[in-house]
């Protein structure tokens, strides 16, 4: 594995292991900051019909928007990530969308919450994009993505548990002032970071002749349908709650509780990492995703709702590390780290789309399956990638 240098003329008096706890988590801050919304997803789904009176569809495509601009910000940063200086980059792309969530907090339309939601995505994705990137050029990258999901899931569990409550006092400028101040903690961060220059060993650079694109190609893809199968769910998963019977002071603790229990999940890839392949915890972490998303059908069963989102974060929360890991292995330049932060994106954004689409009278029933259809493909995609890198 290529050594990185990141402690060499450090920026700041302070200066951390590149490749410790502390910069791993501050890395998964930066990298988390521009879509931090998504792990608040129900709650703003929820709050945008609550607080402003979007439909069911308005809040699908505000959801859709923001996440396909954060897909091709993401895609930008592909081609930027090896030529530019990712430092002073990220400050910029902080400060716009700290101004940008700030202006969401005066807008009540749905055309223009649209707009601008979608700009946010492109800013957002693009400062993501170079988060993984960088996040690739530490050692052991599954172990920083299972940091990165352990940020997510545990600050989302926290969103999860106190903004739907808020919503109906304060409306909807309550969601945003979260997204403030999680992208104001981030930028506290910023200074104390190492640089993760590029790798130096020439012997060791990717160019695209060496690049397996069928390995990359089924990981792509298999990102795009595990994060879409998820997120239409994730979605509208308070909506279908309450389509079955169960109250919101039932359903937010539940869903924090799920989301907090989900830290196993990223914790278990801090501690295994690869030491038993790729191969079996994908499979079983998939599978099992699957499994727990048909459960959903009994969502009226509050028991079931609970346990089945708990399972649900867990092994998503599993999973996603081990694919971004086999991107990181195939390219420690971060393009390729970057490139299935795209498909990811693309996922997130196309799963609430695609559920908007087929939930009309709340059809919860056809998003579900449609989901585990998504999981069950996912399975085969991924199987061939994963098993060539175990026995490389």
């Amino acid at each position: 594995m290529t050594e990185i240098d990141s402690t060499a003329k450090p920026t700041t008096s302070f200066s951390i292991d590149p490749n410790g706890v502390v910069a791993r988590v501050f890395l998964a801050f930066l990298t988390t900051a521009g879509i931090f919304y998504i792990n608040i997803m129900p709650a703003l789904v929820s709050g945008l019909k609550e607080g402003l009176g979007f439909t069911n569809q308005q809040a699908g495509f505000v959801s859709s928007a923001n996440l396909y601009g954060a897909a091709f910000g993401a895609l930008l940063a592909v081609f930027v990530i090896k030529h530019i200086r990712w430092k002073p980059w990220c400050y910029l792309l902080l400060v716009s969308i700290f101004v940008l969530d700030g202006l969401c907090i005066l807008i009540d339309s749905a055309s223009l919450m649209i707009a601008v939601r979608g700009f946010h995505g492109l800013v957002g994705g693009l400062l993501v994009g170079i988060g993984f990137g960088v996040m690739s050029r530490t050692e052991q990258a599954d172990k920083s993505f299972g940091y990165l999901l352990f940020v997510q899931w545990g600050l989302g569990g926290l969103g999860l548990m106190v903004l739907p409550g808020l919503v109906p006092e304060y409306g909807t400028s309550a969601l945003f002032i979260a997204l403030l101040i999680f992208t104001g903690v981030t930028m506290a961060m910023m200074p104390f970071l190492p640089d993760y220059p590029l790798p130096k060993n020439k012997s060791e650079k990717t160019n695209d002749a060496s690049i397996p694109w069928l390995t990359l190609g089924l990981t792509i893809a298999a990102i795009f349908l595990f994060q879409g199968a998820n997120m239409g769910l994730f979605a509208y998963i308070i909506g279908m709650a309450k389509n079955e019977g169960l109250s919101i002071e039932f359903i937010s603790p539940a869903l924090a509780m799920a989301s907090w229990i989900a830290l196993i999940g990223a914790f278990a890839v801090i501690v295994i990492g690869t030491k038993y392949g790729r191969l079996l915890p994908l499979i079983v972490g998939i599978v099992v995703t699957g499994l727990c998303s048909w459960a959903l059908h009994f969502s009226e069963v509050a028991t079931i709702y609970l346990v089945a989102n708990v399972i649900i974060g867990i092994t998503w929360a599993f999973v996603l590390p081990y694919m971004f890991g086999i991107c990181s292995e195939l390219d420690k330049r971060g393009q390729l780290a970057a490139l299935g932060g795209f498909a990811s994106k693309m996922g997130l954004a196309s799963g609430p789309m695609v559920a908007a689409l087929l939930l009309g009278e709340d059809n919860y029933t056809l998003i579900i399956n449609v989901a585990v259809v998504g999981l069950l493909m996912c399975v085969a995609l991924v199987a061939l990638p994963a098993r060539t890198l175990d026995v490389a």
